[in-house]
């Protein structure tokens, strides 16, 4: 892949955070539903619970750190924080006995995540000016390559016998390095926040913006945790040694393609490329749902990647295209929030259908809610592009 020269160097910075942040995470999150269901014996639904409430968690930090973004002259320190608390906790996942315990250290893993993500995006968008498409691409593309490194690594240590305890725990290593690499951003402070930001004054999200975070909510009711597509990999009869290789088959993918989607992003009208990865996630769980073969579950699972590319980098673009350039760190809150929000139903939903009707109806409900989610972005950008276009 090549680098994008011009990027300012706080944004190939956290490029690099992100980066091995990813390595310690994905060196556990492939093996964790194995390590749930088959060592501490949880349910699909436990699994859902996990998952949705460490993202509820995190969404609704997200929104609270992405409303003190606008009101303090740094966000750097938001960061630091967020990313060394879940370096230091995501590890302990090793000395986990019950399947609260594994919940207890997810949860507090993503209030890490949530504390730092909206100020990050906040200062990424603020430092690319108009390229945030490939600086976000850029950055969401570094996350992926740690994707692909860590599951590749907790591989080589399984196949070298190493019990799933001892690889979570050189997860702590990889994380030291991106709370380091944190350290070296150099941030210029911004001026003291504006009357619109002072206390007391509520983030107003706009006509447009509100609607597209709607859509979103949609959209994000079907889009439970990937952890689900691991398990029905698993009925499929992937092993276990197999399972971080499917993951890092993954991220490959994902690498590619959030690199090129972020490109795009500064060509293409965003909301049609958003379309269009919500219209790859609606085949790939259809596909899924219909699978018989492990050959299906590698294709769909490369397929896959193409949704993240058209959608990561490119929903972050355009809520900083959407949003006033004073409430970029509330706005990336929001957005965040409505993500975050949803998990929760979203994991438990798809854990009940699971349990009550198979896999094959659960991940075709997650398709339903795509393709309508397609329809009503769509619709949204028409009227969006006609209203501007009128005299």
């Amino acid at each position: 892949m090549r680098l994008p020269r011009r990027l300012p160097a706080t944004i190939l910075l956290l490029g690099l955070t992100s980066l091995f942040t990813d390595i310690g995470t994905e060196m556990i999150f492939p093996l964790l539903p194995v390590f749930l269901v088959e060592t501490l014996h949880a349910g699909p639904d436990y699994l859902g619970l996990v998952e949705g409430a460490a993202d509820t968690v995190a969404s609704l930090l997200k929104l609270v750190s992405g409303l003190i973004a606008d009101r303090v002259r740094e966000r750097k320190n938001l960061v630091l924080f967020g990313y060394a608390l879940a370096s230091a906790v995501r590890p302990l996942v090793a000395v986990a006995t019950r399947p609260w315990h594994v919940l207890a250290v997810r949860v507090t893993d993503r209030i890490g995540k949530g504390i730092r993500g909206a100020p990050r995006d906040a200062l990424i968008a603020d430092t690319a000016g108009p390229r945030s498409g490939s600086a976000f691409g850029f950055n969401q593309a570094m996350d992926n390559v740690g994707a692909v490194v860590g599951p590749l690594l907790a591989t080589a240590l399984v196949a070298l016998h190493w019990p799933l305890r001892r690889v979570f725990l050189v997860a702590l290593v990889p994380g030291v390095v991106a709370t380091a690499l944190v350290g070296m951003v150099r941030e210029t402070p911004r001026a003291r926040p504006t009357p619109a930001l002072r206390p007391g004054r509520a983030f107003s999200p706009g006509r447009s913006l509100g609607f597209y975070l709607a859509v979103l909510v949609v959209f994000s009711l079907g889009n439970s945790s990937d952890a689900f597509l691991l398990l029905r990999a698993r009925s499929l009869g992937l092993s276990t040694e197999a399972i971080p290789v499917l993951w890092g088959v993954l991220n490959v993918s994902k690498v590619l393609w959030t690199y090129v989607g972020g490109g795009w992003a500064d060509r293409v009208p965003k909301p049609a490329l958003i379309a269009g990865g919500w219209f790859v996630y609606a085949a790939v769980y259809l596909g899924l749902a219909r699978a018989g073969e492990l050959w299906e579950v590698w294709a769909l699972f490369v397929a896959y990647g193409v949704f993240y590319g058209l959608t990561e980098p490119v929903e972050k673009a355009l809520v900083r295209d959407l949003a006033a350039p004073d409430q970029r760190g509330a706005a990336y809150g929001a957005y965040n929030f409505v993500i975050g929000i949803t998990a929760l139903p979203a994991g438990l939903l798809m854990g009940s259908v699971w349990r009550a009707w198979g896999p094959a109806t659960a991940l075709s409900m997650g398709a339903g809610l795509a393709m309508l989610s397609c329809v009503l972005l769509l619709v949204w950008s028409a009227r969006r592009r006609k209203t501007a276009s009128a005299p």
